[in-house]
């Protein structure tokens, strides 16, 4: 409940989220820019010598760079996050994730520089990439760790709708500079100009960030910090949680394969297989974006409620089912603007929605606080490898595969439905187990205490 907070921890929780928020924002913003760029036209700019698919496909592999830095990122920033605190370590992140993203906007060509080009963009990702994979598991720990425990789904996703708004912010510089400028002068410099606005966000979301304080369960695990002082937190994750590290591994995997689909993969299908203009399909993921903001912090209330297992598995193993009759859509009636943007809607706004809330809340309360920034953001940044970083690529083959058509496609997402959501369940049950072995052992503990 609310009130179980008192006055200065309700402003402290205010400015935690407006923070974390904040620098999701700044986070996404950075991370997708590069995803709806290199899904248009980096095959034009920095691979001009191979056929136009395998462009787009290597075009993609440099996007898959940044995801294998991920895991990278989340156990550096995840070891010292549960040594040190969370609050520092989300300031670097988001220093480094900023500083990377206007570096790829200094890159010349390939017809400019040769193979030094790609191999820049190469570096810059590894850099964004590790920075994102420290951001995560901090940004929703902060909010997840200082909200009422009633309410700790609902704060949780409020830091999940940056990657919407975020999305929306990135494909949305790019809609707006691609109308301003004539085609020519876009591909030459006029896309570089939404790499150089990162250094305004930021300076805003470094000042947001150091006005925070600590977390209240951080702090209450101290005292097993200090225990652990010469131990490393991943390591007693997979010391004592190996199970739970596999099940939400299998448990994320969806989430990483139906956004790099319907956010990344879907530009290039949408216009290079179906002839759309790009501004019409950005246009479209930007409403479904929008949509998107709105129904997430819903879902956290209802997972609240309902119970974040439920919601979860529920909407990751529907998300496999609707791939057909969306991807059907898709494929017959892309010239329908209208079609287009209801398809990516419902596909962003409900299913997508309804698991990205939640996740979350999920995997954090599914490990102790002492390990918990490692734990999480291993699981979350570790699958990223496969489930978003190579998922471009392999929508890519499995429709050319297939001759365009999205059938194959929609078979795999069916698969990775039914694995996540049974693997929620599987997280779901031993985390439980995990919360009730845990409270009695702090029962002991402080019993021990009192008798000393």
């Amino acid at each position: 409940m609310e009130h179980e907070l008192t006055h200065e921890q309700q402003k402290n929780l205010r400015r935690v989220v407006i923070s974390s928020v904040l620098g999701a924002v700044i986070e996404w913003y950075d991370f997708f820019l590069y995803g709806v760029v290199a899904g248009l036209f980096f095959n034009q700019l920095y691979f001009p010598d191979f056929d136009p698919r395998i462009g787009t496909m290597l075009a993609f592999a440099t996007f898959a760079v940044g995801f294998v830095a991920r895991p990278l990122g989340g156990v550096i920033f995840g070891h010292f996050g549960d040594k040190i605190g969370r609050k520092k370590m989300l300031i670097l992140t988001l220093e480094i994730m900023g500083t990377a993203t206007v570096c790829i906007g200094l890159i010349p060509t390939y017809e400019s520089i040769g193979i030094w080009a790609p191999l820049l963009l190469i570096l810059c990702r590894l850099a964004q990439g590790i920075g994102l994979g420290g951001e995560w598991g901090g940004a929703v720990l902060m909010s997840f760790e200082s909200a009422p425990k009633a309410k700790r789904a609902f704060y949780a996703s409020l830091p999940q709708i940056g990657m919407s708004i975020g999305l929306m912010l990135s494909s949305g510089v790019i809609a707006v500079l691609s109308a301003l400028c004539s085609p020519e002068a876009f591909l030459n410099w006029g896309w570089r100009i939404a790499f150089f606005l990162s250094a305004i966000l930021l300076v805003i979301g470094s000042y947001m960030r150091m006005t925070v304080q600590e977390t209240k369960d951080f702090s209450d695990a101290k005292h097993k910090v200090a225990e652990n002082e010469n131990k490393f937190p991943l390591v007693e994750v997979f010391k004592k949680y190996p199970k739970m590290v596999l099940a939400g591994m299998g448990a994320r995997f969806m989430d990483g394969v139906s956004f790099n689909v319907f956010a990344v993969y879907s530009l290039s299908y949408l216009t290079q297989q179906q002839g759309i203009h790009r501004d019409a399909a950005l246009s479209s993921l930007i409403i479904a974006s929008a949509v998107m903001t709105l129904t997430i912090p819903l879902w956290g209330q209802y997972a609240d409620r309902l119970g974040k297992a439920k919601v979860f598995g529920s909407c990751v193993f529907l998300l496999g089912i609707v791939s057909f009759p969306a991807f059907w859509l898709l494929h017959n009636f892309a010239s329908s603007f209208l079609v287009v943007t209801l398809t990516l809607t419902l596909v962003f706004a409900i299913f997508h929605a309804g698991q990205y809330a939640t996740m979350a809340s999920l995997f954090s309360e599914c490990f102790p606080a002492e390990v918990r920034y490692s734990g999480i953001s291993f699981v979350y940044q570790f699958t990223a490898i496969f489930a978003s970083g190579l998922t471009p690529m392999i929508a890519t083959a499995l429709t050319g595969w297939n001759g365009g058509e999205p059938w194959y496609l929609c078979m795999y997402f069916l698969f990775w439905g039914f694995v996540s959501s049974y693997s929620a369940y599987v997280l779901n049950r031993m985390g439980k187990k995990m919360r009730a072995e845990h409270a009695a052992e702090e029962a002991a503990r402080k019993a021990a205490e009192q008798a000393a």
